[in-house]
């Protein structure tokens, strides 16, 4: 599968596109305006920080206790009820008056069931598409997440000046209500990939299971903690230029566009292991400019660069699934996303935390160096000849 034309004429992924786009749109939408209320209530940069990223830490306890449910539950119900949840949880915060540490409760308690997400949703995603086609999927799923949140943040923008944050949210819950009527009624009925009952200890085995391969690991530590750090950097923008926060976060949602679209259809095959570690380092370097405390067109710039990085994950993402035997498949993509979104959060509160102490241009730039040595240290395992896999046919599963 070579063109995005027969991507589209797959059976079911025009829904599952659909479902997917309405929940990135809802929380693009959405982050940003819960982020401004707590800024305002609270004028602290690390809440606003964990206000936007930091539900994610509480992707670490559903990663751990309910992981098992990713292969085990009839994909198209836990989508429905995923998207539904959030739409709700939307709402909820655009209650007035609702206090902060309510706010937040609501928020640790949708970062917890959605560690289920990414494991039905990118599961699914291989059901859906050959293998040979699941790169190019996925690459459209993130081309739509620049084009939507570079569309997102500015809508989001315009709305929190125009009408208010609180009325931004009730639009991100809208689009989430949207995303659980489509999944409902596009995706067709399956089966779990896996039998049995969904449990704590299952996870615990899963998880162990997926972990005790080193190739595997140090795949999953890449996709985890560099991207997780820049993330960090990211949810500084708000309090680094309050009146300019939208006009950074689409900029480095266009630069994940850019990158995202040349990777996923345009890379050749001989430049993917290459251009691999370059792509890594280049999420972390540009941001190392924020020591200067720039002028807003060089901060762009730095942004759309460092943004072109994160397209590195798409061919980690590949190389994982080489690594791991199709009946784990949702658990092991659930691990990632639950871990990077986990990372992601460690990563605003620690860049949040620095920021207190400092500022946001020097937690910014130290983030950014932690980043870049993250990376450094794990590229020699990374390498093709290190990671278990063949030199040539590397895409094909590897034994567990």
């Amino acid at each position: 599968m070579r063109t995005y034309q027969e991507l589209f004429r797959t059976p079911e992924f025009t829904p599952y596109f659909l479902t997917s786009a309405l929940q990135v749109a809802a929380s693009t939408v959405a982050g940003p305006a819960l982020g401004t209320l707590i800024y305002a209530s609270t004028g602290s940069p690390l809440l606003s920080a964990l206000a936007m990223f930091g539900p994610s830490l509480a992707q670490v306890v559903g990663a751990t206790t309910l992981l098992s449910a990713a292969d085990r539950l009839p994909p198209r119900a836990a989508l429905t009820g995923l998207a539904l949840l959030f739409g709700l949880g939307d709402a909820a915060q655009a209650v007035p008056g609702l206090p902060v540490g309510a706010a937040f409760a609501v928020l640790l308690a949708l970062g917890m069931v959605g560690s289920l997400g990414g494991g039905v949703r990118y599961g699914l995603l291989n059901e859906i598409l050959s293998r040979e086609g699941y790169l190019l999927g996925r690459s459209v799923l993130n081309m739509s997440v620049g084009v939507l949140q570079v569309c997102g943040y500015a809508l989001g923008g315009v709305l929190v000046s125009t009408v208010s944050p609180r009325g931004t949210l009730l639009v991100g819950a809208a689009l989430g209500l949207a995303a659980a009527a489509v999944a409902r009624f596009g995706l067709g009925r399956r089966a779990p990939r896996a039998t049995g009952r969904p449990s704590v200890a299952q996870t615990w085995r899963t998880n162990a299971r997926l972990w005790s391969s080193a190739p595997r690991r140090c795949v999953f530590l890449a996709l985890w903690v560099p991207n997780g750090l820049i993330v960090g950097c990211e949810s500084l923008f708000v309090p680094y230029s309050p009146r300019h926060a939208g006009m950074l976060f689409a900029f480095a949602a266009l630069g994940m566009l850019v990158g995202d679209t040349v990777t996923g259809r345009f890379l050749p095959a001989r430049w993917k292991e290459r251009l691999g570690s370059p792509l890594r380092l280049l999420l972390a370097v540009p941001y190392l400019v924020f020591a200067l405390n720039p002028a807003l067109p060089l901060a762009v710039a730095a942004v759309v660069l460092a943004s072109v990085g994160y397209s590195a994950s798409l061919l980690l993402q590949e190389r994982l699934m080489a690594l791991t035997p199709d009946e784990l498949s949702g658990q092991a993509l659930g691990l990632h996303s639950s871990g990077m979104l986990t990372m992601q959060g460690a990563g605003a509160a620690l860049a949040g935390a620095v920021a207190q102490q400092t500022s946001p241009a020097t937690a910014m730039t130290c983030v950014a160096v932690l980043s870049a040595a993250v990376t450094l240290a794990l590229a020699p395992g990374l390498r093709t000849r290190h990671a278990g896999l063949p030199q040539r046919r590397w895409w094909r599963p590897a034994a567990d």
